[in-house]
């Protein structure tokens, strides 16, 4: 018979169990509320989302062709007195993203559930400035060529964005809408002050790219326990630089230095397995994990990239029981290659709601004609959270095939139409010095490269609160050509997601050899069009960019250079930066224009000749390609070829250097 003691004792145990379920259930239950929580609430970031839906309204060519913007044809919904509809959405839902790379002084202004006065004013290009208090840096940006915005507009029963403009060009619109019960309210210009510290604390966590971000990670009540391991990587074996067989998720992996993970082999894979799975979760070359472009550390965003000669990554990655993180060397490396990995660990298991992480690598070499390049298609539940892309042409000098656009299908429907390559990555005018031509890093996307002479060009993105979530399929692609995807690439992406259950596409990765960047042999320096010019005659002498029509040819396109009496140090002369993508000896060639008042010109290599003197006079203006001009050893990365105009023909009337093309095209 028991006691009152024992009962009492009994029914007190009951009663704590019940209390520590209760509070268990309520954390593993815990849902983010759609908006600016999500920006900073990174501990939450593998949960599934409650959207219905997920879109987006862009100013994409409804009839498959490249008219994304340009006219302005399909840059709204519908006209309405005064402007333009940009997007006309129904509730309840969060705008998420807003993006253009053609800003204007026209007002731009927010009408929410029906009302017919704005709640928001603002001025198209100030919304993108950091100077309106509704639209706070580091919240929204710009750089590479465009302006987006990351401020979350949420709405309960509408939103309307209307712009007092007669055109519009480009832009995207990224939203997703909600079930009643998630509670949204409607945005409103007077937050109270818990509001007021969520985008403190948003604001505070943006302004972070590049720095240990991992107490934003931590979930309430966990603590960080710090695991380094040092290990040097042999070839054929692999080395666990993380273990454990207990409940927990890693809120940062560290690697460095990082310049053992450089070179074109990528031949270092980094893996991942979770939960006993015998298939990694993460199978990919380990750079390109990063954010390397072609072997070369390139991204500083958030999440993953490369900061003071260490490697990083962020994204949270909870199991329920198990977990091991490995480094694999395919190949005999060419030098010892020692890594330090510092992996951040917290001891709270994964939540019902959660999934795992995953990374997956892909490669078309080439892409596939009438088909766009494939980031993954998978079946299950879950929400991309990242993409990374490197892609590279045939053909030197041409980078066309980056007018494709994304296109994102979810649960069958295609629900997201991008506008051009850059624009999915935020950026913007590709080709167009000033803009997407130099490597640039943001919080969550940036321009890896842009390498118009070696036809590559490369980016990023991550998802915060945009996260493309799917409930049964996801299919995420994007086009390698202006239309029809005629164009054979080099394509290779990286695709972060979490997935409640393993996704069903194809981690194995490709044979080793079958994974080398491949650098292009003939290399084409279009010096009419952005060549750096290292140095020219220091008087005496001008430049000029001319295009015109000779001999039967029309548009030519070249740089003029008009000399007259004597420079300083010698001969005219002129130095352009020629990078190349790897060392070995090349034949250089040019592609002039001949004409009536052309010089003689020489290439020089300190201060002697390094090839033959190339007679530019001719009777009538005609172009002329091919033109040796010698043959040299030259470095990976920048090389300095300068050219002196070391004499006239005794026809000639003049000094002019009218040149075109520089071409490199290596012989060994």
């Amino acid at each position: 018979m028991k006691t009152r003691q024992q009962f009492n004792s009994k029914y007190t145990y009951f009663i704590i169990l019940l209390i520590l379920f209760t509070v268990t259930f309520a954390q593993a239950a815990e849902t983010v509320k759609p908006g600016i929580e999500q920006l900073y609430r990174l501990d939450r970031l593998a949960a599934m989302k409650n959207s219905v839906f997920v879109g987006s309204v862009s100013s994409y060519d409804r009839t498959g062709g490249n008219n994304d913007g340009f006219s302005g044809e399909y840059s709204f919904v519908r006209k309405e007195k005064d402007g333009l509809v940009l997007a006309d959405l129904k509730g309840p839902g969060v705008i998420y993203r807003i993006w253009t790379p053609t800003p204007t002084d026209d007002v731009m202004e927010f009408y929410f559930d029906g009302e017919t006065e704005p709640r928001i004013t603002v001025k198209f290009r100030d919304l993108f400035l950091g100077k309106h208090p509704d639209f706070p840096g580091p919240l929204v940006g710009y750089g590479a060529g465009g302006f987006y915005s990351y401020v979350p507009l949420p709405y309960e029963k509408s939103c309307k964005v209307f712009i007092r403009a007669e055109r519009m060009q480009f832009y995207q619109i990224n939203y997703a809408t909600y079930p009643e019960s998630m509670g949204i309210r409607s945005f409103t210009a007077n937050p109270g002050p818990l509001e007021r510290d969520y985008i403190d604390k948003a604001k505070e966590l943006f302004g972070s790219a590049g720095q240990d971000i991992s107490s934003w990670i931590v979930p309430e009540g966990g603590k960080i326990e710090l695991k380094t391991t040092k290990v040097s990587l042999q070839a054929g074996k692999a080395a666990t630089i993380f273990e454990t067989d207990q409940p927990g998720r890693i809120v940062g992996i560290r690697l460095s230095p990082a310049e053992v993970f450089t070179g074109k082999k990528r031949d270092i894979v980094l893996r991942a397995y979770w939960d006993g799975d015998t298939q990694p979760a993460v199978n990919c070359p380990a750079g390109d994990f990063f954010g390397y472009a072609w072997g070369e550390p390139a991204a500083k965003s958030l999440l993953i990239g490369t900061a003071e000669g260490v490697n990083y990554c962020y994204f949270p990655m909870p199991f329920e029981k198990s977990a091991r993180i490995e480094l694999f060397a395919e190949e005999e490396p060419d030098k010892d290659l020692p890594v330090e990995a510092e992996v951040l660990f917290v001891p709270v298991g994964r939540e019902k709601d959660e999934g795992r992480f995953y990374a997956l690598w892909r490669r078309e070499n080439p892409t596939t004609k009438g088909k766009p390049f494939t980031f993954i298609e998978t079946r299950g539940r879950g929400h991309l959270v990242g993409v990374v892309q490197q892609s590279q042409g045939p053909e030197s000098g041409n980078t066309y095939f980056f007018e494709g656009d994304d296109q994102t299908t979810i649960d069958g429907e295609l629900v997201i139409h991008g506008t051009g390559s850059e624009d999915f990555y935020n950026g913007g005018w590709y080709d167009v010095p000033g803009r997407w031509e130099t490597r640039r890093s943001f919080v969550l996307s940036g321009c890896l490269a842009y390498k118009k002479h070696l036809g590559r060009t490369g980016a990023y993105r991550l998802f915060l609160g945009d996260a493309y979530a799917y409930r049964q399929n996801l299919l995420q692609t994007i086009e390698h050509a202006p239309t029809n995807n005629d164009l054979l690439n080099d394509y290779v992406g990286v695709t972060y997601l979490y997935s409640m259950e393993r996704p069903t596409c194809d981690f194995n990765l490709p044979e080793a050899a079958d994974r080398k960047v491949v650098d292009p042999n003939r290399i084409v320096f279009a010096v009419w069009w952005n060549v750096p010019i290292y140095s020219f005659s220091l008087r005496n002498v001008t430049l000029t960019k001319i295009r015109a029509d000779m001999a039967g040819v029309k548009n030519v396109r070249f740089l003029s250079m008009k000399a007259r009496d004597t420079a300083e140090f010698g001969p005219h002369s002129i130095s352009f930066t020629c990078e190349l993508a790897a060392k070995g000896l090349y034949k250089v060639s040019l592609d002039i224009v001949k004409g009536p008042e052309q010089a003689q010109v020489q290439l020089f290599l300190d201060e002697a000749p390094a090839g033959p003197v190339v007679d530019m006079y001719s009777e009538v203006r005609q172009p002329s390609l091919g033109e040796i001009a010698g043959t040299l050893e030259l470095e990976q990365g920048a090389n300095n070829l300068m050219f002196k105009l070391v004499g006239m023909n005794e026809k000639s009337g003049g000094l002019g250097f009218d040149l075109t093309n520089i071409v490199c095209e290596r012989v060994k």
